[in-house]
């Protein structure tokens, strides 16, 4: 009898940290590799071993590039993985792009927190370094999408378009005579720059993430919200403080305030984009035309039209400008980044408005002011918000309940289990009840660190 053991290492009853190992016959594979945010009990996580030899594990096959899929790959890398790491192009450009900003960013922490001694580790350590994120680009390996990659004699796998950002695919393993549907992060079908998701058409086991599972995206006017926000930014004269995932929310969010300048819905105010990895991020965009629905003249047009900044000087001297502004900056659950140094300064200033967009995990700042925090905690110090806080929640670049019933709405076959991960408790329990009721399936929520065997 073959069996697979299928280990839920991550986003199971959370939203991050998606890890799923899969013991098989003939090899050992890893679907994503992410870190765990937002709530410190999760956090911690981070911190400890892998709960199997990580030098037995042969692959790991990347959905995209966020940090809640990648970020544990140069730790994974430090207990002794030398396996390869597959990806589509784009997906392991943005990878790289995010692991060694997150690597600079654990660095700079790591020594702030010595030298103004807000720790209470002595001394405090980086998560992981520059370094470690230059031994493990090492084990990269692109891998062109819709085509069938063999792994062994017995298991394949291939990467299909699924429109979440640049790059992202759901992935589907054959693993003898089963196939096992990993979704990934489903994008949206109507999403402003990429292409609508590809639907799986079998799964004998499908993995099915399931952020905003008990949730519709609200119908409203991105544009307008965004037209009203900056007038109503010109007429207080202050800054609007927009903080923003560098991968696919920044493009998106430039392209519509590109579009609404375009259409003289907003005069020339001040846009200013800072952030040095959706500056890298842009690039991928650029070089990869074919996974969006941008040309080449219209990003280098929205490009012209925004401030790059490109050094924390310039962080000081967008600061200190007196003009009503724009401002987007990383990152976007507040979380670290460029966005608390602006913060810092102008979040207890009334003529401050905050734009929030997309989710907000459990635990960030993000969803902290969310729902209506009287200060926030960063740099060891406690800040007072007055500025007023708006959340987009409709620019999310994830599926929401009717995106995902319409994505697995053309499985032929009935799957021997559905198993609802990368969402928190009551969004996996309300999409269990929809799946369950509008198509009979059987439908499990694992646990963390569960440990679920599959007969092949």
């Amino acid at each position: 009898m073959r069996t697979v053991k299928i280990h839920f290492l991550g986003a199971s009853g959370t939203v991050t940290g998606s890890k799923y190992l899969l013991e098989t016959p003939e090899l050992n594979i890893m679907i994503d590799c992410g870190v765990f945010q937002g709530l410190k009990e999760l956090r911690l996580h981070n911190w400890e071993c892998l709960p199997f030899d990580v030098s037995k594990l042969n692959f790991v096959l990347l959905t995209h590039g966020h940090l809640d899929h990648t970020g544990y790959l140069p730790r994974l890398v430090q207990q002794g993985f030398t396996g390869k790491i597959l990806g589509t192009a784009p997906t392991l450009d943005i990878t790289e792009i995010i692991l060694r900003d997150s690597a600079k960013i654990h660095e700079e922490e790591a020594e702030k927190a010595n030298e103004e001694g807000y720790t209470s580790h002595s001394p405090a350590l980086p998560f992981y370094t520059t370094d470690d994120v230059l031994k493990t680009l090492r084990f990269f390996e692109n891998t062109e999408k819709d085509t069938w990659i063999p792994l062994s004699e017995n298991i394949q796998c291939r990467f299909l378009y699924n429109g979440h950002i640049i790059g992202s695919t759901y992935i589907e393993l054959q693993i003898f005579e089963k196939t096992f549907v990993f979704s990934g992060d489903v994008g949206r079908r109507n999403d402003p720059l990429l292409f609508p998701p590809e639907k799986p058409q079998w799964a004998d086991y499908l993995f099915l993430e399931s952020t905003y599972g008990n949730k519709l995206h609200p119908v409203e006017s991105i544009s307008e919200k965004l037209a009203a926000l900056i007038h109503k930014t010109i007429h207080n004269r202050g800054t609007l403080i927009i903080p923003s995932f560098a991968v696919e929310r920044l493009q998106v969010l430039m392209y519509l305030l590109w579009k609404l300048y375009q259409k003289n819905a907003i005069p020339k105010i001040p846009i200013f984009i800072d952030s040095p990895m959706g500056n890298n991020v842009t690039r991928v965009f650029e070089e990869f035309i074919h996974w969006h629905k941008l040309d080449a003249l219209q990003t280098k047009a929205i490009k012209k039209r925004m401030h790059i900044i490109t050094s924390y000087k310039e962080t000081w001297e967008t600061i200190d400008d007196p003009r009503p502004k724009v401002v987007i900056a990383g990152s976007g659950m507040v979380t670290g980044g460029r966005v608390l140094t602006y913060l810092k300064q102008l979040i207890d200033m009334p003529t401050t408005t905050l734009l929030l967009v997309g989710f907000q995990a459990e635990g960030t700042r993000g969803r902290q002011l969310l729902e209506g925090a009287h200060e926030i905690k960063f740099f060891g110090k406690y800040y007072p918000v007055k500025a007023s806080v708006h959340h987009l929640e409709s620019m999310s670049a994830h599926a929401d309940q009717a995106d995902l019933l319409d994505w697995i709405n053309e499985i032929k076959n009935i799957p021997e289990e559905v198993f609802l991960i990368h969402g928190e408790p009551g969004a996996s329990d309300a999409l269990r009840v929809k799946i369950q009721d509008n198509f009979g399936w059987k439908v499990s929520l694992p646990k963390l660190y569960e440990v679920v065997e599959v007969m092949v």
